[in-house]
């Protein structure tokens, strides 16, 4: 049987949804996925009222559209990223500037993003977690593995609260594993899902693109996380 093929709408977010689900339908896509910026949805709206989901849903099937899944990717890499001021602009006005303040902003948010899925009757959520090590890809000055180790025990401190209310709302977390992520390889997934206990709340959002870049198989990546690909 065929997959449902979708278009995440994060790329068009200067658009108005209604706009872009009609030109997405005319291309011949089968659904959206919604990213939760612009007006595209609105994640405090959606983990308040099942009526505003219900509106998005509604809207969608006036062009022959359905949804499977959100992404939040903007405020999961405020998590762990070091949120300097290239990431003023995700987060609200009060909060620029602020780097721990855009943090605790961001896990709330991915919080309310697993209630809204919730609503929308969705198990996915595919986003960003950001990272506090990437910056240490290049490791020279050397780096320690101490400090390496730290980042993913950073994942788990700063995650797993998060990944808590997804498992009360029954919806799955899917990483894009990614540079500038947690994860951007192999090696590295496998070293956050060891960090986060082998939760089952926490998998991937498989995009081979990032990986070919890279010069990693994503044929590999598959049969090495089989049972982790939430959604592609």
């Amino acid at each position: 049987m065929g997959r449902p093929i979708t278009l995440v709408t994060g790329q068009w977010a200067d658009m108005p949804l209604a706009v872009l689900a009609e030109k997405a339908s005319g291309w011949g896509y089968d659904g959206l996925e919604l990213c939760c910026w612009g007006d595209h949805f609105d994640v405090h709206k959606a983990a308040e009222s099942k009526e505003y989901c219900q509106g998005r849903h509604d809207l969608l099937a006036k062009h022959s559209l359905k949804v499977w899944s959100l992404s939040n990717h903007l405020a999961g890499q405020l998590v762990l990223d070091p949120n300097d001021h290239r990431t003023d602009g995700w987060a609200p006005k009060a909060c620029r500037g602020k780097p721990e303040k855009k943090r605790e902003w961001a896990i709330e948010e991915m919080k309310l993003t697993a209630l809204a899925a919730k609503n929308m009757g969705l198990k996915v959520v595919n986003g960003f977690t950001g990272s506090s090590i990437w910056h240490y890809l290049y490791s020279f000055p050397p780096v320690s593995p101490a400090e390496i180790e730290a980042g993913f025990k950073l994942l788990a401190e700063l995650w797993g609260p998060i990944l808590d209310v997804f498992k009360q709302c029954r919806v799955r977390f899917a990483l894009e594993v990614h540079p500038t992520e947690i994860a951007f390889d192999i090696v590295t997934a496998e070293r956050a899902i060891k960090a986060l206990g082998g939760r089952k709340e926490f998998g991937f959002n498989f995009d081979p693109s990032h990986l070919h870049w890279q010069g990693v198989d994503p044929v590999k990546f598959l049969y090495e996380f089989k049972d982790r690909i939430y959604h592609t």
